[in-house]
């Protein structure tokens, strides 16, 4: 704090003991402030009730909250927040896409998101350059170079170390090759990561073992990580096995579920029974956590509709070749138990936008001819599978944070949209949250969950990544036929102290960071 000046040093301290009620004793009658924000309505990101209150920014960070006499003082830029809320700027845990490459990342600030993690489903964003296409450091050393529209931490992909030790696609490590794999991970970790990613049903993950899951474990743990697993089956009839297994790496860290669902599940009984194992858990020590997306819809590749034994291309290739009836006949049964052709919609490639059933009827072909076409590489999709009723449970259950495992690109509404919808839909509307709750979910929550230190929370000296919004004008723009549409509603967006965006308008697109743990 040696920053900070005597007065305001003096303010942090008189205010953390309740020194609100002397302002003029401890902020120098001529001290130049960048933001105040007046007239309104905390809601602080732990979850306790609203209060009213003004609040000061100086340089990146809160310095006072309180009642303030702006006659004792001088402020660039005053934000009256009367029947407005003052809330900390929202965490998305689970996130896609890759600053370095140019795409704009306005759409999370739209929707009230400061700061993203990205690193998901095992995967690393990656450099251009093929020496260094795994390699997280150099990426984010990178990042250092570049302007950030939003503050950005990182996790390690599993696949992305597999592929650093030299481990091929199916391959089972060496014991040499899984101290490779602790070393990059220590490195990683060692220059900011937060944690490490797996992503258990696409390859490389699914071809984990026991024994190197447990040794990247140990090492996230004594780094005090998360490990953040999309886990190997979310299938009604594997869930609770996909939950164990992560479970299981509990007792070594911190582990958290990404956007937890049910496929194939029915009814909110289905869905305590989830969060009963959860409860356990953590009743028993287990340091486990969880995210969830507020939509019935899922989005990955169009692998996920193939079997184990074709997902690569190789493998695709010689099942062709060898065993093309009995994967057809797959495809038919899988697509089937999935609610029909007409529940996928493909994201990318030459059908982008179309659903399976559509592309089915246009191409006078079945769907599993479209499918071979298209193969288990060549697109990805969203994917109609999910039970609202049961996924209900987890969106509103007061542990489960919100995350929208989105990007800029994908053509889901998910990515620029889901923040907004749980303040429309179930504040607003269902009255199934109140704000206190929701905004925990989205900031408090996931910044405790995470290790992000002074930011998710409205507290003196936390960096001020600070939303000021009528949650009554809140709304969700984006469609599953129109995904790219900006929230609105987010009137002011502070990011590190600086008014980054303001009546749905971009004013900074410079003003993120790349975070790095303990640094």
């Amino acid at each position: 704090m040696k920053h900070l000046s005597i007065g305001l040093f003096i303010a942090l301290i008189a205010t953390a003991c309740g020194g609100n009620r002397a302002f003029d004793r401890f902020i120098e009658p001529n001290k130049d402030f960048p933001i105040a924000i007046v007239n309104g309505t905390i809601i602080d990101g732990t979850g306790k009730e609203p209060y009213q209150s003004d609040l000061l920014i100086h340089d990146d960070r809160i310095v006072y909250i309180g009642k303030v006499d702006l006659d004792k003082i001088n402020v660039e830029s005053i934000i009256d927040a009367q029947d407005k809320f003052i809330t900390p700027g929202f965490i998305d845990v689970h996130t896609h896409g890759n600053p370095i490459r140019g795409t704009s990342f306005e759409n999370f600030l739209a929707a009230g998101v400061t700061t993203i993690v990205l690193g998901q489903d095992g995967s690393n964003p990656f450099l251009s350059n093929p020496e260094q296409r795994w390699h997280v450091v150099p990426w984010m050393d990178s990042l250092e170079r570049i302007d950030l529209e939003l503050n950005i931490a990182m996790l390690v992909g599993h696949g992305a170390l597999r592929r650093l030790s030299k481990i091929s696609d199916q391959g089972t490590p060496t014991n040499d090759q899984i101290e490779t794999m602790v070393g990059n991970l220590s490195r990683a970790l060692d220059s900011g990561c937060y944690g490490i990613s797996t992503g258990l049903e696409y390859v490389p993950g699914m071809y984990a073992t026991k024994p190197e899951l447990q040794a990247l474990a140990k090492v996230v743990g004594k780094a005090d990580g998360v490990m953040m697993s999309h886990m190997r089956n979310e299938d009604d009839d594997a869930i609770e096995a996909s939950i164990q297994e992560l479970l299981e790496l509990g007792s070594y860290c911190k582990v958290h579920a990404s956007h937890l669902k049910v496929v194939y599940g029915k009814g909110a009984d289905r869905g305590k029974e989830i969060l009963k194992i959860l409860e356990e858990a953590r009743d028993n020590g287990i340091e486990v956590s969880a995210d969830v997306y507020p939509y019935i819809a899922s989005y990955t590749g169009i692998g996920i509709l193939f079997p184990m034994w074709s997902k690569t291309q190789s493998q695709f290739k010689e099942v062709v070749k060898t065993r093309k009836a009995e994967l057809e006949d797959y495809l038919l049964k899988r697509v089937l138990k999935r609610n029909g052709p007409e529940a996928t919609l493909f994201g990318t490639g030459k059908y982008a936008g179309k659903r399976l059933s559509e592309v089915a009827e246009e191409e006078g072909k079945s769907y599993v001819d479209v499918l071979m076409d298209v193969n288990p590489q060549g697109a990805s999709g969203a994917y109609f599978i999910m039970d609202q009723e049961l996924q209900d449970v987890f969106i509103t259950h007061p542990e489960i944070m919100i995350a929208s495992d989105g990007s800029p690109t994908m053509l889901h509404p998910r990515g620029h949209g889901s923040q907004a919808r749980i303040i429309e839909r179930y504040v607003n509307e269902q009255k199934v949250l109140n704000l206190s709750q929701a905004i925990y979910k989205m900031s408090g929550l996931p910044a405790k969950t995470m290790g992000l230190e002074e930011r998710g929370t409205i507290k003196v000296y936390n960096h001020a990544d600070i939303l000021v919004f009528n949650p009554s004008r809140i709304k969700e723009n984006a469609t599953f036929t129109d995904p790219y549409q900006f929230s609105e509603g987010f009137e002011y967006v502070i990011l590190n102290g600086k008014l980054t965006r303001q009546n749905n308008e971009l004013l900074l697109s410079d003003a993120g960071r790349l975070l790095r743990k303990n640094q």
